[in-house]
């Protein structure tokens, strides 16, 4: 044997191939078996599928034929014509009857089976067909049509008995069973068909087929199922056959017949090969990168081998790691000779060099005063994280906070004691509010610190947020010093902010000293924080032009009484046309004017606005409750009431026809303050509704506490409860709920009929969206309102399912 194949490398390479390639044959073997398994049971399904088809077009033929020889049984003017012995009139009712329905054949026997007329010439055998129709129904069998071939045509057959009141006569109508009928099948099933007889001993053969006409006797020579295969409960045969070399799965589905069970039989097909066609070519596609991956284990086993066999190789790459500073990767090359006592050298020295380097980082990377990462480590950390989520898409997010009245502390209790309280912040946010989460905090230096979130968004960083506030809630006690803390906290998102570390944290610091500014406790960054932003600027300088220059517009949405189908109210809504930019959208300049703080212009220019259109609508005899939306800055303005008061004297506007609609989320950023304000409005008569309930934070408990008259369902849940089962639950519950509180429900976002219906059903009060009306011009909303037509709010049957659940 040669030396290279006695070597290590050669025997390495061996296994590696061997195991790769006994892996990729078991593979390929179990991947086969799956996917002959997975065809025959879609054709199985596929058959299952045909035969319902089949069963349903010979239902809607029996049903054709019941309703008409009944109608032509219980006809008045057709038994007095058999009265009469009116053979003629009887033969042109059952030939009117039969061309009504399409059927191929009619026949009126006496009570005797005497044929007494026909509109086919085989009337005589028909007639034999109606009898032993008849005995059936006397016997309690006849609960489906008969199928019989009658001149070598197949017919589906029913007969009524004629009364008056007892039976005087029979009626039978049939349809012929042919091609037609197994196209249908064919073209809604995608499957062949064929019609199949047996009478007696003789073979089974093909009455007709969607193959070929040359086929037919093949088909019937190779469909001969045994005695043995018949199962007269099931109904049902299954056989695999051949047909000019091809492979079919067949079911045999009986008809119904007067001489036996199997009389004749629908026969359906599907072929294997068209069936496993598809997965042919995975198959080829499999084997290719069957046989890539061989290649490429083989050239991976031949360079793994070459990299084990040379030890001396492997202490060269350490002494060059250990050389460049990596010290965390252990030597590992275990030998009992000389070089293993070289390896054993090298793990010694790295790990002196390893404590010693650990010493120097902490000294360069870790507060001394807090033993947390300092700000160098953490913008190393804050850098990883950011290649990390330009690598995975993850985003991670920052906090950084400075705590309020810290300095004011250390100056008259000491930089001792405020170096101990430093402490005990430390120690707080770390096992109160980080415990458990995967996060890194640090402090950057004074009284600021910094937490990163790898992996997770704003949603999280709000609530880490929440708990630091919520921490801070409760005084710490140092030595018979009790200090209540506070902090402003600013939040930064990677990429949405930033996508530098630096960067991030400059914009970090910004929101925080935003925070501290506005005392709001929590402030995302936004790019209108930066005192510098240029775009921030101007987009506040066109704003305030706007105001002054009339270029905002008043839009109402129309909000429909689900009882009466009436309009009772609309929603105001802001509109900006900017001379060069067109119509700005909302969400373009509402969230930067609820930051600077001009919202509370806005509102007001809001509620101006429609205390003119409902003076105008009033003068054309449209009495409506406008809405208008109320920001969190309006709800912390103190003089808002006051301010609503003059508005409301001024325009000489009924305080019940405004409504004024505040979010869930406004009323928890400061609930003590926004209830004192929403108690002040409510006594002076507005109507007050939460708006895009649901999608909050507020509990029940504060909820019954509000003095609010509405509930607005968030369109989210009514938009998708016509889909989705658990959002149809949402919409019902909070209907309940609301009226349990004695409050009325407005659902927004109905964007078809059938919602409105189900909403209409579930007793909800009002509803607003797309289906009813978009946004339109205040000045256009009278005369929309005018030859506005009410819809049919009557819920059909159908629509209760599978939507609206108890």
């Amino acid at each position: 044997m040669p030396a290279i194949l006695r070597s290590l490398q050669a025997r390495i390479v061996a296994v590696f191939l061997g195991l790769i390639v006994a892996i990729q044959v078991a593979a390929w073997w179990v991947i086969d078996e799956h996917i002959e398994r997975n065809a025959r049971k879609d054709i199985h399904a596929e058959l299952q599928t045909a035969q319902r088809v089949l069963d349903r077009l010979l239902k809607q033929n029996d049903d054709n034929l019941r309703q008409a020889t009944g109608v032509l049984a219980s006809d008045y003017g057709f038994r007095a014509a058999i009265a009469s012995g009116d053979a003629d009139t009887v033969q042109s009712a059952l030939a009117n009857s039969a061309e009504r329905v399409q059927a191929t054949m009619a026949a009126y026997t006496d009570a005797d089976f005497r044929l007494v007329a026909a509109t086919d010439p085989r009337g005589a055998r028909f007639v034999q067909a109606i009898e032993r129709y008849a005995r059936r129904n006397h016997e309690g069998q006849a609960d489906t049509s008969l199928f019989e071939v009658i001149a070598g045509q197949p017919y589906q057959i029913v007969a009524v008995p004629v009364r008056a009141p007892a039976v005087i006569g029979w009626v039978g109508m049939a349809f012929a069973v042919g091609d037609t009928l197994l196209q249908d099948v064919k073209s809604l099933s995608g499957l062949d068909a064929a019609l199949m007889q047996k009478q007696a001993d003789a073979p089974w053969h093909t009455l007709m087929s969607t193959r070929q006409a040359a086929e037919l006797r093949a088909l019937g020579t190779a469909w001969q199922p045994e005695a043995a295969d018949f199962d007269v409960r099931r109904q049902e045969r299954h056989r695999t056959v051949r047909l000019n070399g091809a492979e079919f799965d067949t079911r045999a589905v009986p008809l119904p017949g007067v001489e036996g069970p199997a009389a004749v039989s629908a026969l359906l097909m599907r072929s294997v090969d068209e069936a496993l066609a598809p997965y042919e070519a995975l198959q080829e596609v499999l084997l290719g990168l069957s046989l890539l991956g061989v290649a490429v284990f083989a050239v991976g086993s031949v360079i793994t081998a070459r990299h084990i066999t040379t030890p001396l190789r492997v202490l060269s790459k350490s002494a060059r790691r250990l050389e460049q500073g990596h010290y965390d990767d252990a030597v590992t090359l275990h030998s009992r000779d000389e070089i293993g006592e070289l390896a054993q050298s090298f793990e010694t020295m790295r790990v002196a060099l390893q404590v010693r380097a650990r010493e120097v980082r902490r000294l360069a990377y870790e507060d001394h005063l807090t033993d947390l990462p300092n700000r160098e480590q953490f913008r190393l950390d804050l850098r990883a994280a950011v290649e990390a989520t330009a690598a995975t898409g993850e985003p991670c997010a920052v906090l950084m906070l400075d705590l309020d009245r810290f300095k004011h502390v250390n100056d008259v209790l000491g930089h001792r004691f405020g170096d101990r309280l430093l402490r005990a912040v430390a120690e707080r946010l770390r096992h109160s509010v980080l415990y458990g989460r995967h996060a890194v905090l640090a402090r950057l230096g004074g009284d600021e610190f910094a937490i990163l979130l790898p992996g997770h968004g704003a949603t999280e960083a709000q609530a880490v947020a929440a708990a630091i506030l919520a921490a801070f809630e409760h005084p710490m006690t140092l030595d018979d010093h009790t200090v209540d803390l506070g902090a402003g906290i600013g939040i930064v998102v990677c990429p949405e902010h930033g996508r530098q570390a630096d960067e991030l944290l400059a914009r970090a610091e910004v929101a925080m000293y935003a925070a501290k500014q506005r005392q709001a406790g929590v402030i995302t960054y936004q790019a209108g924080l930066d005192s510098g932003s240029q775009e921030s600027l101007t987009l506040l300088g066109e704003l305030r032009h706007a105001v002054d220059h009339g270029q905002l517009r008043l839009f109402l949405q129309p909000k429909l009484d689900l009882r009466t189908g009436r309009v009772v109210g609309a929603e105001a809504l802001i509109r900006w046309l900017h001379p060069e930019r067109g119509m700005v959208p909302p969400m373009r300049f509402i969230p930067f004017a609820e930051q600077t703080g001009f919202i509370r212009v806005l509102s007001m220019w809001v509620l101006e606005a429609v205390a003119d259109a409902a003076q105008a609508l009033a003068a054309r005899g449209h009495t409506l409750k406008i809405a208008v939306n109320l920001s969190t800055r309006d709800l912390m303005d103190q003089e808002l009431p006051a301010k609503i008061e003059s508005l409301l004297a001024r325009h000489a506007i009924d305080p019940a026809g405004l409504v004024l609609e505040i979010t869930e989320s406004a009323i928890m950023d400061d609930p003590q303050r926004a209830l004192g304000t929403l108690d002040r409005l409510h006594q002076m008569g507005l109507k007050l509704s939460i708006d895009d309930f649901g999608t909050g934070y507020s509990s029940l408990a504060y909820l019954k506490r509000l003095p609010v008259d509405e509930l607005k369902i968030d369109r989210s849940f009514v938009m998708n409860m016509e889909s989705d089962v658990q959002d149809a639950k949402i919409v019902r519950s909070t209907i309940d709920l609301a009226h349990n509180l004695g409050l009325t429900v407005v659902a927004e976002g109905i964007e078809s009929v059938k919602a409105l219906r189900i909403l209409a059903s579930l007793a909800c009060d009002e509803a607003q969206g797309y289906f009813i009306a978009r946004p339109m011009p205040a000045d256009e909303f009278a005369d929309w309102l005018a030859a506005w037509t009410p819809p049919d709010l009557r819920l059909e049957t159908s629509l209760l399912e599978p939507t609206v659940v108890s």
